[in-house]
């Protein structure tokens, strides 16, 4: 998970390093047609892939989701600091909490309930709405968030149906098409080192949801989860050190508000599994 953090650190600081010189949607692409070049052993596994109709709207639905929320997410990394993107990303589990309650079912306990408001707040203390001019950028991020979790929620459903590598190709595949036409329609000749910096991100970015993907089969996420702030802390000082970006104590504070109320909600998710797991053979003896 250290890995995981330094690696999707890097991957925004080099999109920052574009400074808008490729339109949001054509860098997205971009860095998913690079990213296909990643998937090449799992294309065995599709070609012999037979999806449901059900399995295949909600593969489709899972791409539009995650193609225009990475839309607004390269947006935001050219209009706001990374610390300030980095903390509002920590919203994606706060939002799939809530939406497992009507897609899944789930029940929210007052503790739930309560770990959620703090996590709201938290957001509030990063974009201090009436204090400060809130920038389209947050917006932007406000809808990352949300966009990210419907793709993570479906990611949840599926994955118990088809293999983990097979569900990231799939959406690499589907991203890829979902942001042609946007691409198309803003489309400027890149520069070579524009496109090197773009398939630096693919790699970072391929290289840390794999080291995420071994973090998740060595540990329970109550273990993997509390390291993933330290990516906070390193937006704090790639922002600082390499693009002269203020420390804003609001930020920091806030995104360790709403990443304690993700910790929380977390180890609760966790206590509740146990309770309800079976005892096995050795647990009874």
């Amino acid at each position: 998970m250290v890995v995981t953090g330094l690696c999707f650190v890097g991957v925004t600081a080099l999109v920052k390093l574009l400074a808008g010189r490729v339109p949001a949607a054509e860098s997205a692409f971009l860095r998913y047609i690079f990213g296909l070049v990643f998937l090449l052993p799992a294309w065995r596994s599709l070609a012999a892939l037979r999806l449901s109709k059900r399995q295949l709207w909600l593969v489709v639905l899972r791409g539009a989701a995650q193609t225009v929320g990475v839309i607004c997410w390269f947006f935001a990394m050219t209009r706001i600091p990374i610390a300030e993107v980095t903390a509002m990303n920590y919203l994606t589990p706060v939002y799939v909490t809530i939406l497992a309650v009507f897609v899944l079912g789930e029940r929210l306990a007052m503790r739930r309930i309560m770990a959620i408001v703090v996590a709201l707040g938290g957001a509030l203390l990063i974009l201090r709405p009436g204090f400060r001019e809130l920038d389209p950028g947050h917006f932007a991020m406000l809808g990352t968030a949300l966009l990210f979790s419907v793709s993570y929620l479906i990611a949840k459903i599926i994955s118990g149906e088809m293999s983990a590598a097979v569900v990231v190709a799939l959406l690499s595949i589907t991203v890829t098409i979902g942001l042609f036409p946007f691409a198309w329609s803003v489309w400027v000749t890149p520069s070579w080192g524009d496109l090197g910096i773009l398939f630096l991100v693919a790699c970072f970015a391929t290289g840390g949801h794999y080291a995420m993907t071994l973090a998740f089969a060595a540990a329970p996420v109550t273990v993997t989860q509390p390291v993933t702030f330290l990516q906070l802390v390193w937006s704090v000082l790639v922002g600082a050190i390499f693009f002269a970006e203020p420390v804003d104590p609001w930020v920091v504070l806030g995104g360790a508000i709403i990443m304690g109320a993700v910790l929380f909600i977390t180890w609760r998710e966790a206590v509740l599994k146990r309770r309800v797991a079976p005892a096995g053979p050795e647990a009874q003896s």
